[in-house]
């Protein structure tokens, strides 16, 4: 049996590529498992740099997986207690992208559904090939998105997401680059080369200044306005005092590439 996860490390780039084209890489509980574990072992790994989840097959990904779920309406609870296991591992998985050190892309070929589609939000890069599509489409079986609508609607507007919930309609690359769900769209025999080369323009920065501009990113953005300059300004003044910014800007002064430490 394959495995549900396929990672590969070359220069300083993590891809996890979800193998289970059978199932439309769904999120299943092997799957969930198997993106968690390596999520984990990669933020403290100095070999990796930046993540890229990727797929196999003709679905990025489709979501839970429904046949797993029905299963257990057999339990004598009708699965309830596996229901809120199985949420309570996704949330975990889904934060675990957002509060990683390390940068996030998603390289989306094919269909983004449900979960799918939170998966891709919840990176914090996206590049689609021009044949992607993203949807929501819980409310279609009687299954609102819940879940999925968090990440989302931190990526798009409101009235987008909203859209996009309500109608469980499925939406085209162009128009989830219109609405800020991706960051690029390109042809799809572009579209690992495009990735890898964002992967390694990030991946040749300095690692703790990433990380420290990251973890502000997202903290400053549940702040209301006063408080989230004040975050920041206590950040950036403690960013100056990492050796790497000292590094950076001796760099620039002198006219000559850095050489950064990683080290805070």
């Amino acid at each position: 049996m394959s495995p549900p996860l396929l990672p590969s490390l070359e220069g300083g780039v993590l891809r996890l590529t979800l193998n289970d084209p059978g199932s439309r890489n769904s999120l299943s509980e092997a799957m969930m498992a198997a993106l968690q574990e390596a999520l984990d072992g990669a933020a403290g790994d100095r070999a990796v740099r930046v993540i890229v989840i990727a797929a196999l097959g003709p679905a990025f990904c489709s979501g839970h997986n429904l046949k797993e779920i029905s299963a257990r309406r057999a339990d004598p609870d009708r699965g309830a207690a596996y229901f809120a296991g199985l949420f309570d591992s996704c949330a975990r998985l889904m934060l675990s992208i957002v509060k990683h050190p390390k940068p996030v892309i998603a390289e989306v070929a094919g269909l983004a559904s449900a979960a799918g589609c939170q998966l891709v939000a919840s990176c914090d890069l996206a590049v689609a090939a021009a044949g992607a599509r993203f949807c929501t489409p819980g409310v279609n079986i009687g299954l609102f998105c819940s879940t999925p609508m968090v990440a989302l609607s931190r990526n798009v507007a409101p009235k987008h997401a909203m859209e996009m919930l309500l109608t469980g309609d499925v939406f085209s690359a162009e128009e989830a680059l219109r609405m800020g769900l991706v960051n690029r769209v390109v042809a799809e025999n572009a579209l690992s080369e495009t990735v890898s080369q964002l992967a390694a323009k990030i991946a040749s920065k300095s690692m703790v200044t990433l990380r420290t501009g990251k973890e502000a990113f997202y903290r400053q953005l549940d702040l209301p306005l006063d408080e989230a300059y004040a975050h920041t300004a206590r950040v950036m003044t403690e960013n100056l005092l990492q050796r790497d910014a000292e590094e950076g800007i001796a760099a620039f002064i002198g006219k000559r590439p850095p050489q950064w430490s990683d080290e805070p």
